[in-house]
């Protein structure tokens, strides 16, 4: 269903939007939505170096483990969070399973920062393994596509990723406050969500400017490829206003075939039109490779995207999927449950990459984004947004700089302040509805980073190398170091040790149980998958 939002948003409506659902029977709704994070970390030696050891048993199978397993690499850690409805009950148990991972890593390290170290050459580099299932041989072999497509050296970037969703008796409260839809429940939730993200999308370039903190990299990470960052020392590049070259062109939107693809993020259906299409028209330098090599698969096809979530956006639309159901066969049936964030660097000063800060910010923006009214977002202005984010990656730092807004130029830390103004009822209602005022004090602990840039990640990562005069590896393995002694200083208590164990050797036995299940061959299961009818885990 379309949007049917006026062209601009009218003024103070979100604020009457917000009064009405925070003093209405379902007021308490507000603050029960559920958080979860997603954080990627390498491991690496005690030097530095990209670990080449197995995926650690101890962690469990990462095929079928619900709190750890690998993202592209065997070496590329992804620890899971469950959902809570307190985002610090979310840290917490980030917490809990970065104590329990460096319990079982020997002398490794989480490298805690979003670019990678000097990485081997890219054959060199492990892909994820996932035992010998049907669902675990498709994993690795959309792996080798990626490599194929992007490199492997690109797939090792890390992230934060940041699962957010409002509890379903706020949509149900906001369609009854609204006399003029006559939409189902379900897509009444879709439209909102989708609302959310082209607000999201429209000015998500402030977090890159707030949290970004990715200013510098390893040489060797565009080695070979044409750049424009500049010289930081022996062994670094740099942009000198950068906030997150994670986010830069350096990523997928500088490869061909996905740097035209735009889906539209007006409806529902029109998204998952997009993408389908993706995953299934052929992309003529994929078919030249071709889908084997000496009879071994080293891509699923020769599409676009081999499956939707190649295509790399800031935010995602989600839907948990049902075992074996492809995500956009979900969303399309059952309608949008909550977004995924995808855009925060690791906080290298953040011992679990992310601060309750953050979190809390996140928390108040995104109910901000969801309750505002939001305009259609047609491709030109899709592209302004484009445009806004990555200037503020590469050189949100920059004195003076401007955004375009609605095709008219505008200072970026006007546009900040303004965003401030917007967001700042919100939070002052979520801390009503809690009791507190954590929300408000983050606001106004972040708000001195509008004027001042030198508070920002970014800006005190290279301050803190120029000052100690460190290369990016130095700088990042420093920090790393000094968050794993805090990790290996505080054990699991006897109790939380025992359920982890026992979380892994269940999922070992699970993985056990998907491999002897297997009747066909990994042909017929591609084919099947390519179908959208397959009976085994997601990949």
């Amino acid at each position: 269903m379309s949007n049917k939002n006026p062209a601009h948003p009218k003024a103070g409506a979100f604020e009457r939007r917000l009064a009405a659902l925070a003093s209405g029977p379902h007021a308490d709704a507000l603050r029960q939505g559920l958080r979860g994070i997603e954080k990627e970390s390498l491991r690496v030696t005690p030097r530095g170096t990209l670990a080449m050891t197995p995926h650690p048993r101890a962690f469990g199978s990462a095929l079928t483990h619900p709190l750890i397993t690998t993202d592209y690499s065997e070496a590329l850690v992804e620890l899971i969070t469950p959902a809570e409805p307190d985002v610090a009950l979310t840290l917490e148990s980030l917490d809990t399973l970065h104590r329990f991972a460096y319990a079982h890593m020997g002398d490794e390290l989480l490298w805690n920062n979003s670019m990678p170290n000097s990485l081997p050459p890219e054959d060199e580099i492990p892909l994820g393994y996932y035992g010998t299932s049907n669902i675990g041989t498709l994993k690795t072999v959309y792996r080798r596509g990626l490599a194929l497509r992007y490199g492997r050296t690109m797939q090792c970037i890390a992230g934060i990723h940041y699962n957010y969703s409002l509890n379903e008796a706020v949509w149900r409260a906001w369609q009854a406050l609204d006399k003029t839809s006559t939409l189902s429940a379900q897509d009444f939730q879709s439209e909102r969500y989708f609302a959310l993200v082209r607000n999201f999308r429209r000015t998500s370039w402030l977090l890159m400017y707030l949290f970004g903190a990715s200013p510098a990299l390893n040489k060797r990470f565009v080695e070979g490829k044409s750049h424009h960052l500049e010289t930081f020392d022996a062994d670094t590049f740099y942009l000198p206003h950068a906030t997150s070259l994670r986010m830069s062109d350096l990523g997928y939107t500088n490869n061909p075939a996905q740097a035209d693809l735009l889906p539209s993020y007006d409806n529902l259906d029109a998204y998952v039109d997009v993408l389908a299409k993706a995953v299934s028209q052929p992309y003529a330098p994929y078919e030249a490779i071709g889908t084997k090599r000496d009879g071994e698969w080293v891509q699923i096809n020769t599409n676009v995207l081999q499956i939707e979530n190649e295509f790399y956006s800031t935010i995602r639309p989600k839907r948990i999927t049902q075992s074996g159901e492809r995500p956009l066969h979900a969303l399309a049936e059952r309608g949008v449950q909550y977004i995924e964030v995808r855009c925060l660097d690791i906080d290298p000063f953040e011992p679990t990459g992310i601060s309750l800060e953050t979190a809390r910010f996140l928390d108040a923006y995104l109910l901000y984004c969801a309750l505002e009214d939001s305009p259609l977002l047609p491709r030109d202005a899709s592209i302004e947004a484009n445009g806004n984010f990555s200037a503020v990656a590469k050189e949100g730092r920059k004195p003076g700089l401007a955004l375009q807004r609605d095709g008219m130029s505008v200072p970026m830390r006007q546009w900040a302040e303004e965003l401030f103004d917007a967001i700042a009822p919100v939070a002052k209602t979520l801390d009503a509805l809690n009791g507190n005022d954590d929300h408000t004090r983050t606001l106004a602990a972040l708000r001195p980073r509008i004027a001042d840039a030198s508070l920002t990640p970014s800006a005190r990562v290279l301050q803190l190398m120029r000052d100690k005069h460190q290369s990016f590896d130095e700088f990042a393995l420093e920090l790393s170091t000094r968050h794993a002694e805090n990790f290996r200083a505080r054990p699991l208590s006897v109790d939380e040790e025992r359920a982890m164990d026992e979380l892994a050797a269940k999922s070992i036995v699970e993985q056990t149980v998907v491999e002897s299940s297997d009747t066909e061959t990994f042909d017929a299961f591609v084919a099947a998958y390519q179908t959208f009818k397959l009976n085994a885990a997601n990949a």
